[in-house]
């Protein structure tokens, strides 16, 4: 082979080794291109998954939501947005604030005990009775049965007092009051099924289709918020106030939760 030739083969190899590496350069290149691209994507996707997160944990639950919503009051309801219930008769001359929350099993030992004399004496005139429900077991563990069933009792209120009561009664029996730690009453399918053991509310379609829409929930809200609000000094429930004076058993600030000790209470605060 003449040095010519060998220094033109040299040559063209020199050759295609330098388009080689332009090639592989070229593909380099690239390959950082989409590399940089896709990561460039992929924080933004989660920067975006995280602001939309950000956004949907600062909005307001549908509960919280309704504070200022229009509020469509229950019938046999007074006041500001309705939430002044008092039940019973005109001539009673003295009315007992009950103050409950639905979810409460002191709430519910006390109706087990004690609800039938408070009827009683609702009947005979004794006195009337305001109930004003508080929400705030849902606050301890981001539950929502208190304002559900509120909401639901509303339902009844506006069908008669006498539902309301019953309602309420059945509520917080032992079949169906649930543990203070399990959220039973979220549930419409629940509470109307609660519903159907009282007379009134069995089959009620009219009933029904409020818990189901929620047509009193902002009510139901506009309710926890003046248990929030009272004047009475009430931060607990069953809570029992008359003529602005808690009832009380003997010394202690518990409330009565037996049938003689509330009705000795009871009969004290009549004569103050």
């Amino acid at each position: 082979m003449s040095k010519r030739n060998s220094q033109a083969a040299k040559t063209a190899a020199r050759e295609r080794l330098r388009q080689e590496r332009e090639r592989q350069a070229k593909r380099a290149k690239v390959r950082r291109q989409v590399i940089v691209a896709a990561s460039v994507v992929g924080v933004l996707a989660a920067a975006g998954g995280i602001g939309y997160a950000v956004v949907q944990m600062n909005k307001p639950s549908y509960w919280e939501g309704l504070k200022d919503a229009s509020v469509v009051a229950p019938a046999n309801t007074t006041g500001t947005k309705g939430t002044t219930v008092v039940i019973g008769k005109d001539t009673a001359k003295k009315t007992l604030k009950v103050y409950e929350d639905p979810r409460c099993p002191v709430c519910a030992a006390f109706e087990q005990t004690v609800g039938s004399t408070v009827k009683k004496d609702i009947d005979a005139g004794k006195y009337n009775i305001q109930f004003i429900s508080g929400t705030f077991i849902d606050n301890h563990d981001n539950g929502v049965g208190s304002k559900n069933a509120l909401s639901a009792l509303g339902a009844a209120l506006n069908v008669s007092p006498e539902a309301f009561l019953d309602y309420k009664t059945a509520l917080y029996s032992t079949k169906w009051h649930p543990d203070e730690n399990t959220d039973k009453f979220k549930d419409d399918s629940y509470l109307i099924k609660v519903a159907d053991t009282v007379p009134a509310l069995k089959s009620n379609a009219k009933f029904q289709d409020a818990v189901k829409k929620g047509t009193y929930d902002a009510w139901a809200m506009a309710m926890s918020k003046t248990f929030d609000d009272n004047k009475d000094g009430v931060t607990g429930t069953p809570s029992f106030v008359m003529d602005g004076k808690k009832l009380t058993t003997g010394n202690q600030d518990n409330p009565p939760m037996s049938v003689a000790d509330f009705n000795t209470a009871v009969d004290a605060a009549l004569k103050g």
